[in-house]
């Protein structure tokens, strides 16, 4: 919008705009080597103890010797797209003015592919700075249906994977996230219930339901991301998408009786869609 070129003043052409001038000159700077460290050290204890809110997780960085104030943890917490899991006053950071979904899955048996599927988004480092991975997945199967690697927390992402899963795997009768401002934009919602979906957010009460995605990104993480350091977001995305192939149609899983989520996910479908 803001064109450097004009012969109009920037200054004038962000008053007609609307905007703040400053937001037309501020340059994003990168997190400092001290934050991706911290950052890192976040997500692993996040993983290891995910009930750790702000306060207790920096209560562990004190013990170990990292001295950091309990708003910055929160800061980079919520730039992680980090929640403890457990009974809280709000369980997730949503934007005021999206629209929130009742929750759906209270006392549901879920015992069919593609009966729920529930989508959720990780914070994955790199040698230098950090993405987002974020995927959707057969709660019945735990199969990894469709993710993607980006930037940003952006609803577009969302978007674009729940429709990727649409096209490969159809429809089913219920979609769960939490109440992320990336789940509840129109952009996103607006893609579920076109299509028949009910939505269901993650509310007060419902942390529990949450936790086998948690499972997922432990798997992704330990067996995958911790053991390389990605220099680049297309070898990230890369070496992500070859171990979610392998996660789906290789790795058994004692809760499925040692079947791989591909297996377990065939088993599952409904005889009118296993014929489709």
């Amino acid at each position: 919008m803001i064109d450097r070129e004009h012969e109009l003043p920037v200054t004038h052409q962000a008053r007609l705009l609307g905007i703040s001038r400053g937001t037309v000159y501020y340059l994003p700077k990168p997190a400092s080597d001290a934050d991706l460290a911290l950052m890192r050290r976040l997500d692993l204890l996040h993983l290891e103890h995910p009930f750790m809110g702000a306060r207790m997780l920096r209560r562990q960085l004190q013990r170990e010797g990292i001295h950091v104030g309990r708003r910055h943890v929160r800061t980079l917490m919520r730039c992680m797209g980090l929640e403890a899991l457990c009974p809280q006053p709000g369980t997730s950071q949503r934007h005021p003015g999206h629209k929130v979904y009742p929750y759906l899955l209270r006392n549901l048996a879920i015992t069919r592919a593609n009966q729920v599927w529930a989508l959720d988004t990780s914070y994955i480092p790199m040698a230098r700075g950090f993405v987002y991975l974020t995927a959707v997945v057969d709660v019945a199967s735990r199969m990894v249906l469709a993710h993607k690697v980006a930037i940003t927390l952006e609803s577009c992402h969302a978007r674009e994977v729940i429709e990727q899963a649409f096209a490969r795997h159809g429809v089913p009768e219920i979609v769960n996230t939490d109440q992320g401002s990336q789940f509840t934009a129109d952009e996103f919602t607006d893609a579920v219930l076109d299509r028949g979906c009910r939505l269901s957010m993650d509310g007060r009460g419902a942390w529990q339901d949450n936790v086998f995605v948690e499972r997922l990104w432990r798997s992704v993480k330990y067996e995958c991301v911790y053991l390389k350091a990605y220099d680049g977001v297309s070898v990230a995305r890369a070496d992500i998408g070859r171990y979610i192939d392998w996660f789906n149609a290789q790795r058994g899983h004692s809760s499925l009786n040692d079947l791989t989520p591909l297996e377990a996910y065939l088993n599952l479908l409904p005889p009118n869609q296993k014929a489709a």
